[in-house]
């Protein structure tokens, strides 16, 4: 599962990237290519866990992001970014909202919601380009051998492009798992879950008016918004301890570092959930698609505790962290035993009991 980082040129998701996965990045040769890296959930809970249980190692779950070639009209024009947007699950767009005559603009003058609306008409403009000619291609076939297959498509195909032709993106178009099924090796971005970071300024952190003026249209085509500063976030990284970013924190009254947000939103945007394994040993953050039955989970540990899974002791995180510990927890009857039937919540901490 992976998410993509697209933005025009200049406007900061290098940095962003760079300060997510700590990868150092470096000129490349030859045509632009997508670059991979992974990236630490922050989760307060999983730092909370670690300290009632002291364990001797601790692993947060990652997710895996991908650094886009930007857009730029030569790659448009190409399309090839297109087809690199298609490769994965959800998209991260980061736009740029901050002054700084020394960087450029493609367009000539900041305007972070006029680029907003742009990319979005470029990513409808692809898809609607897609259906038309897959729709072309389907009707010259069925004129020469009928195919009740072909016409299925074919009746939703030009659902889709009424669709796209009222300006829509297909995320807000109901589609039925048949349906889905016909869908799924068609290159559609605007199916795609879609986060929009709007890159500030320092002083501009605590400014919420960039997100009430794309309030509109994120609530319309279901699109997150977020501001970050990816500039301070990488002077945050830089910092040696927990207690120095703290410190940052607080003189810039931020309650919380921008990648913590920018995490759970990728997190939401892939339908994933958190669970936790914890002891002495170790304390362990794992992620689950949402609405997952027990057993499931256990394969994410291990393909062998699904094979074998028969029951899952359950904890839940604000319910350990009252009591203060399992032992007391017992004791008022607040530690379940669960079946294979039941459905992992976000936060659950898990003792899976398998047979091999």
């Amino acid at each position: 599962m992976k998410i993509g980082i697209i933005g025009l040129p200049q406007t900061g998701k290098k940095t962003l990237f760079q300060t997510l996965t700590g990868n150092i990045l470096r000129e490349q040769s030859g045509p632009p290519k997508p670059l991979p890296g992974s990236a630490e959930i922050i989760d307060s809970r999983f730092d909370a866990l670690v300290r009632l249980y002291s364990p001797k190692s601790e692993v947060r779950a990652k997710i895996e992001l991908m650094l886009l070639p930007k857009l730029e009209q030569e790659n448009i024009a190409k399309g090839d970014i297109f087809k690199d947007i298609a490769d994965v699950d959800a998209i991260c767009h980061v736009i740029r909202a901050f002054e700084d005559e020394s960087v450029y603009h493609a367009q000539g003058s900041v305007d972070p919601i006029r680029d907003m609306e742009m990319v979005c008409s470029e990513l409808l403009m692809h898809d609607q380009i897609f259906v038309e000619k897959r729709i072309e291609r389907i009707e010259t076939a069925i004129k020469k051998k009928k195919d009740e297959n072909q016409e299925k498509e074919l009746i939703l195909l030009n659902k889709m492009l009424d669709h796209l032709e009222h300006e829509k993106p297909l995320r807000l178009l109901e589609i039925s798992p048949d349906e889905d099924f016909l869908l799924k090796s068609y290159p559609l971005i605007t199916r795609k879950e879609m986060i929009l970071a709007f890159n500030v300024s320092e002083e501009d952190l605590n400014n919420s008016d960039i997100l009430k003026e794309a309030e509109e249209k994120c609530s319309a085509e279901k699109m997150e918004a977020m501001v970050v500063s990816a500039q301070v976030e990488s002077e945050i990284a830089l910092l040696d301890s927990e207690e120095e970013k703290q410190d940052f924190l607080e003189d810039l009254q931020i309650e919380e570092a921008a990648l913590g947000t920018l995490t759970r939103l990728c997190l939401r945007a892939l339908g994933l959930i958190s669970f936790f394994t914890v002891g002495e040993d170790e304390v362990r953050q794992w992620l689950v698609r949402s609405n997952s039955p027990a057993p499931v989970a256990a394969g994410v540990i291990h393909s062998d505790l699904q094979r074998g899974f028969i029951r899952a002791e359950v904890m839940k995180y604000d319910e350990l962290m009252e009591y203060g510990s399992e032992a007391e927890l017992k004791k008022v009857g607040k530690m379940k035993v669960e079946g294979k039937e039941y459905i992992v919540r976000d936060g659950d901490i898990l003792n899976i009991r398998f047979k091999v």
